[in-house]
Parts: structure tokens; C-alpha cells; sequence
């Protein structure tokens, strides 16, 4: 939605929220399940009977017209693979073992020059660029055309909810980042209704004991099959129907993503809703694509993306090893993500023989932050807070920590572009999740890592007590 449609938005009651969000998701309906779809869906399911060998000569095509097309129409590729001394004969002819010899595509490139440079002279129709979360510094822009939004969709189709047993039509409950409601006290109902897609949006700024019903009064209302979303959010919601022993809706799935999903929380939720959780890994970026099948095992789909999961020499990681996700994806000739290091880790499957018989790399685990939660006077437990920080110029990477009930501290990174004035805007931003809230703004030179390599973006320090 645009800010204009924001700003109404918050100001209609519920029912014509259901009917603007509905509105809104017949469109976005539109564009991801028509035209290419049915058949680019036929695709992703044919091919997942690929043998290792179909698989390679597949990928090789997909690469060279891709690294072609890059070279010849994305000036940001043209001019870094010519000053390394590459030519087109020499991608006409590239070969899989050939891409460590290309550099990689920073997330500071994406974010720099992902809505110029990096975007092809030859383009399909209906381009739209929409932006990460960004929960770890300012967002990149992705540039979206319908018939990649479509490639996209039939691949989390049929690799993402056809392998949890569950599709598109059946009535799903969500839980993401979208501020369905603006105020941070509410009445309930703490949903809204998406009547186009049997989509129930629950928010995940209103978790308490208190609110519990109005969550699960959405869920019975609306006869959700399958829960989707925030691994940590879907948590949150499950252990307070458990503590409060309210007996939830049998479910036939709970699909994560974006964030950690532990052992704990698969327990949990088959505990709450009696059914298996299917964990995945992708992204806005679509650039590849891991998830599970009805036999537990985490494959990586070949065609979505090429993903190289390197230590730390740069070289491919060893079955039982962690590794770095470094992906080509395959979907996108618009704006090519090639070898595109975001900075994911993943562990590679000491087994790769796959029970389902699927060639295709087996990962054992989706490594990644177990971001604390931020705990409200009222006992909310909030743990996405990427809203805080979009449109912010010049914010380069920003880190929350809650130092007791209601006061916080912000680890910033900057540029010279920033504006101070901005921690008005990032302070009100938090209130309107928490309520009054006291702040300080910290500007550091670079926020400490973990060992892993990558900062934790949301800190309690309540949690360690």
C-alpha cells in the first residue's frame, strides 16, 4: 500500500479494513497466480524428478543465458566482468566449477545500485521494486516484473506448501510484520481478513495472555487450515494458548520462515495444533530457495537458484561442515543476483542420499540468530521490529536492546546522509508498538558480531537475568 493508503487505512473500522485488505489482495492475487503460473507450476513439479545429471545440464543452460544476458544489458555486470578481462564467447561456453571465478555481489551493491546499475536494459513488463525487511540496516530494493512474481510463486507453490501438504486455496493464518493494527492498545479483534485468498493477518505486536482469545477467535472464525510466518511470532502465539491450556484448532501445517526454528518450537506446535511445521529459507531476494519435505529433510531447489555454501576459504563447504549461502538465483533476468552473499549460514547434510529419492543437496540445519524477544510493561512479547527502520536515509545497520521494561538503547551505524532527527521518527515508531518507551541512541562504527559473523539485531537484556 502507499502512505496514503497507509494513513486511511488506520482510520477505517474493521469490517472496511477486511474489505481494503481484501481489495488490496485481489490485485496482489492477480499478479502472482495469473498468467505464466499454472504452467510454470507444471515445471518446478516435473523437475523434482530430475536426476543429479538432468539437474546440471539444466543449471548450465539457466547460467550461461543468464550471465550472458547480464553481460550484455546490466551495465554493473558489463563493466565488473570486462575490467576482470571476461568476455561473451567466455559465458556463451561458462561452466558450473567456473563461478568462483566471478566476484561477489555484496548486499552494499544491492543496496547502492539495485535500482540502477544493476537493472537490465532489457526488461519484462509490469516491473515493481519492493523492498526487504531490512531488519538489519536500511532495505534493498528487489525489481519484481509479473512474470517473475509468477516464476516465484509456483516455485514456493510446489516446493514450499505442496511438500507441507497443504495449497493456495485451503484457509491459511499468518503471521508477518505488517502493521494490521496501528495502535499499540487495542481491543480485539487482533486480525484482519483477507476474504480474496482465506487469508486470516494476525498481528505480531499484540501477543499477550490477555489477548489470547482474540487470536484464536480468528483462527475458528475464519477455519484456518495452516499457520505461515514468523517462526519466533507463531512461538509466541502457540506457548501463550498452551500456558493458558485453551485447546486450538487441529491444523494440518505450520510453515516457517525468516527466522530460527528450533526443536522447542516444532514440539510446541505439534503439541497445540497436532501437526508436523516445515521449515524454509528464501527471502524478498528469490535468489534460492530451501525447504522441507513430508519427509523432514531440508533440500535445496536447483532451480530456483544456483547456492554455493562455502567456508571460510571461499570453497564449497564438505557434507557436515557450516557454510556461507552464496546464490545465483535463476528467476530473476530483470535485476541478476549473481553469487549474491547475504551473509546466511547453513550446515550441509552429512547424508545426501534422500529418502524421498530427490536430487537435490540436502541441508541439516538453517543456521541464523535466535533473536531475543522485547518484553512489554503489559507482557507482550514482540520480536520483528525491521518496521522501525524503513525510510530512514542513511542508516546503514541498527541494532535494538532492551535494557529493562520500557527503556531501550539503539546501536546505529550511519552515513554522513543520516539525519539525527530520524531517532524522533524511530522512537515514536517503537511507542506505537510498546507504549511510552525511554530511548538512547548510540552511534557506533560497526555493531559487534557473534561468532557466527553476523550481529544479533534484537537484544533483552531481561533475558539474561
Amino acid at each position: 500500500m502507499s502512505l496514503l493508503q497507509k494513513h486511511i487505512y488506520a482510520h477505517l473500522p474493521v469490517i472496511a479494513q477486511n474489505w481494503a485488505i481484501s481489495a488490496y489482495g485481489y490485485q496482489w492475487h492477480k499478479r502472482r497466480f495469473g498468467g505464466i503460473f499454472e504452467q510454470e507450476l507444471r515445471g518446478f513439479k516435473e523437475r523434482e524428478g530430475y536426476t543429479a545429471q538432468q539437474w546440471r545440464d539444466y543449471q548450465t543452460i539457466q547460467l550461461r543465458n543468464l550471465l550472458v544476458h547480464a553481460f550484455e544489458t546490466v551495465p554493473f555486470y558489463r563493466k565488473k566482468y570486462s575490467q576482470l578481462g571476461f568476455n561473451l564467447t567466455d559465458f556463451e561456453k561458462f561452466e558450473l566449477e567456473d563461478l568462483n571465478k566471478l566476484p561477489y555481489l555484496e548486499k552494499e551493491d544491492l543496496r547502492r545500485f539495485g535500482n540502477n546499475d544493476l537493472v537490465s536494459a532489457k526488461r519484462e513488463n509490469g516491473g515493481q521494486f519492493f523492498s526487504s525487511s531490512g531488519s538489519t540496516g536500511t532495505p534493498t530494493q528487489i525489481l519484481f516484473s509479473q512474470l517473475f512474481h509468477q516464476r516465484w510463486s509456483a516455485a514456493f507453490e510446489a516446493r514450499i506448501r505442496h511438500w507441507a501438504g497443504v495449497n493456495r486455496f485451503m484457509p491459511r493464518g499468518m503471521i508477518g510484520g505488517r502493521r494490521i493494527i496501528q495502535e499499540a492498545i487495542s481491543p480485539p479483534p487482533y486480525y484482519r481478513y483477507n476474504f480474496v485468498e482465506k487469508q486470516t493477518y494476525f498481528s505480531a505486536y499484540h501477543f499477550s495472555p490477555e489477548t489470547a482469545m482474540g487470536y484464536l477467535q480468528g483462527m475458528i472464525q475464519n477455519k484456518v487450515k495452516y499457520m505461515t510466518g514468523y517462526a519466533m511470532s507463531n512461538y509466541f502465539l502457540a506457548n501463550i494458548l498452551d500456558e493458558l491450556q485453551i485447546e486450538a484448532p487441529r491444523l494440518e501445517a505450520v510453515i516457517t520462515s525468516s527466522e530460527k526454528l528450533t526443536t522447542a518450537m516444532r514440539d510446541k506446535f505439534f503439541k497445540v495444533y497436532g501437526c508436523k511445521t516445515f521449515d524454509s529459507y528464501s527471502g524478498l531476494e528469490a535468489f534460492g530457495l530451501i525447504s522441507e519435505s513430508q519427509e523432514g529433510e531440508l533440500l535445496v531447489s536447483p532451480d530456483v537458484g544456483i547456492m554455493e555454501i562455502l567456508d571460510e576459504q571461499g570453497k564449497q563447504a564438505s557434507p557436515g561442515e557450516v557454510g556461507e549461502v552464496v546464490s545465483t538465483g535463476l528467476l530473476n533476468f530483470d535485476q541478476p543476483l549473481i553469487r549474491y552473499r547475504i551473509g546466511d549460514m547453513v550446515t550441509v547434510a552429512t547424508e545426501q542420499r534422500t529418502i524421498s529419492g530427490k536430487e537435490m543437496t540436502v541441508i541439516s540445519e538453517i543456521n541464523g540468530r535466535i533473536e531475543d524477544k522485547i518484553l512489554g510493561a503489559d507482557g507482550r512479547q514482540i520480536v520483528r521490529f525491521h518496521g522501525l527502520y524503513i525510510n530512514i536515509p542513511g542508516l546503514i545497520a541498527a541494532q535494538i536492546v532492551q535494557e529493562a521494561i520500557g527503556v531501550f538503547s539503539f546501536n546505529l551505524v550511519v552515513d554522513p546522509t543520516y539525519n539525527c532527527k530520524s531517532e524522533v521518527i524511530i522512537t515514536n515508531r517503537l511507542s506505537s508498538q510498546l507504549g511510552a518507551v525511554q530511548v538512547i541512541f548510540c552511534y557506533l562504527k560497526e555493531i559487534p558480531k557473534n561468532a557466527n559473523g553476523k550481529f544479533q539485531a534484537v537484544i533483552s537484556k531481561l533475558s539474561h537475568l
